[in-house]
């Protein structure tokens, strides 16, 4: 089998490079190792939150248009907690914009995406599948399957997260730096409207980020320790719902979960380089940031409509040239870089007993809170 670009990964970066390409005339293939799961009434686990600017792509794409919106939902204000009092608003209506951000279920999109690929006439699905070996040669990219199968490609990009097989077999040697944070996620029903409302707490358990989904419904996050994240595991529904009320000072009322609690290790993963002569990474392949801000997701879609951009202004140049790949990895590094040192940051500034520190971020936040062009400029950014 022969193509310009083999894709391994298919979930929602994957998905939309593949998507993004669809009328370029190149040839295409994209490699999932599990079959999809079907979407469902129940809620997924797996929520993120979507910029406008990302909302905009996947439009572009054609997959917003089969989502069905009624499991969407708006956020028009996000109210941040110091604490010791101190609190920091961002709210769209003071910025004329109509949302900050949608949240949305991966399971739903990733089924969005997967309808308009089907169809696509450029793309060949190879799925489920398993990749074995690979090798990038001057003139081209070689894959073998486990299942004996060989691919040629002028071009490879590994989309297939934050334990990359495609990273792992090109000997870039940067590995993961533990945060020593465990990320509890869950979805709940709860007792009061939240009116489009996100929340994000900094305590001394750790960050705690509530996200409304459509309804009387919200998801977690909380960063918290992996000591404090295997007590809540072994709680009682009835017991996780009471800490996370009151962690949140009771703010939605009534707390029932609709889906059991999980938990995964927090970490950060900053790669020198995201390309290689053949080789390109996207998505939690290229980078992992500490989900307080909720950009991981975003960043990989921006990887995905730069290096699309790339890919169609390549004029005579061969899809897997260095010097080509190297446009999309300049472009990148400003807004993974930056959103890597404000995670950090933060992460490392509340996560802190340090009572000097402890009475600088609070002061820190107020004052943001009263910088009203800092605001604006700072939600301006998210956006994107």
């Amino acid at each position: 089998m022969e193509f310009d670009i083999v894709i391994i990964g298919g979930g929602l970066v994957g998905a939309s490079l593949a998507s993004a390409l669809r009328n370029t005339g190149l040839r295409l293939a994209l490699i999932e190792g599990q079959p999809l799961p079907e979407p469902d009434s129940g809620w997924d686990s797996r929520i993120y939150a979507f910029t406008p600017g990302n909302a905009d792509f996947l439009k572009e794409c054609g997959a917003w248009q089969r989502l069905d919106l009624a499991r969407v939902q708006q956020v028009e204000e996000m109210r941040v907690f110091g604490d010791t009092g101190a609190r920091l608003n961002f709210s769209a209506y003071e910025i004329g914009a109509p949302e900050l951000a949608f949240i949305m279920e991966s399971r739903l999109l990733q089924h969005a995406l997967w309808q308009g690929l089907r169809e696509q006439e450029n793309l060949t699905l190879i799925q489920p599948a398993q990749c074995a070996e690979m090798s990038l040669q001057d003139d081209a990219a070689r894959l073998k399957l486990k299942d004996g199968r060989e691919i040629r490609a002028k071009l490879i990009v590994g989309a297939d997260g934050r334990d990359s097989w495609a990273r792992h077999q090109t000997l870039m040697p940067e590995v993961p730096t533990p945060y020593h944070q465990h990320g509890v996620v869950a979805n709940f029903s709860v007792g009061k409207a939240h009116r489009g409302i996100a929340y994000q707490w900094f305590t001394p358990e750790g960050i705690l980020a509530l996200l409304p989904l459509p309804g009387k419904h919200i998801s977690i996050v909380w960063s918290v320790s992996p000591e404090h994240s295997a007590e809540l595991l072994a709680l009682t529904h009835e017991e996780f719902c009471a800490r996370v009320s009151a962690a949140s000072n009771h703010t939605l009322g009534e707390l029932q979960v609709i889906t059991p609690p999980a938990a995964f290790a927090l970490r950060v993963l900053n790669l020198a380089h995201l390309t290689k002569h053949r080789l390109a990474l996207v998505g939690d392949a290229a980078h992992n940031v500490h989900p307080l801000s909720g950009q991981g997701v975003n960043l990989g879609l921006r990887d995905v409509r730069e290096l699309a951009k790339v890919l169609q202004q390549r004029g005579e140049l061969d899809c897997g040239d260095l010097r080509l790949l190297r446009r999309y990895e300049q472009a990148r590094q400003s807004d993974i870089m930056s959103m890597q040192l404000t995670t950090d940051t933060l992460k490392n500034l509340f996560v802190n007993d340090n009572p000097l520190l402890r009475t600088l971020r609070n002061i820190g936040l107020d004052a943001t809170n009263k910088i009203v062009p800092l605001k604006k400029m700072l939600v301006r950014h998210a956006l994107n």
